[in-house]
């Protein structure tokens, strides 16, 4: 039986179109900010709150991208399944928390960063298709 974490993210964009990743401690990959629900957090309360938490920035605006699903980078054994928004936050960022390091990377072109695979498999291809 496949082990599932239900988790919301997002699709952070500077001007330049580039988008927000981050490697938490202890980690190598990179990955969209967000996290797991808590006990009766819908999506955008809980978008909120892990933004605030791993990147002291506020969530001003959050559209809906898709739900995603595929193995998971950190936990061996499980499927992350995602919410995943496109955000608008304000704010300056900067890692906290868990979060060690944050990178802006062009979606096109993400270089040779070690990313998750949710990211490379679902997300990056749908935010592609949307031009």
């Amino acid at each position: 039986m496949t082990r599932v974490l239900d988790i919301v993210t997002a699709v952070i964009r500077d001007e330049a179109g580039r988008i927000l990743l981050v490697r938490k401690r202890g980690t190598s990959t990179f990955m969209k900010p967000g996290g797991k629900r808590d006990a009766g957090e819908n999506d955008l309360t809980t978008l909120a709150r892990e933004l605030d938490e791993e990147l002291g920035c506020r969530l001003v605006h959050a559209q809906l991208l898709g739900h995603f699903s595929a193995p998971a980078a950190n936990e061996a054994g499980f499927t992350v399944q995602s919410a995943t928004y496109l955000a608008t936050v304000a704010g300056d960022i900067a890692p906290r928390a868990e979060i060690e390091e944050i990178r802006w990377v062009d979606p096109a072109t993400p270089g040779d960063l070690r990313l998750a695979p949710l990211l490379t498999e679902q997300v990056l291809p749908a935010l592609l298709a949307r031009g």
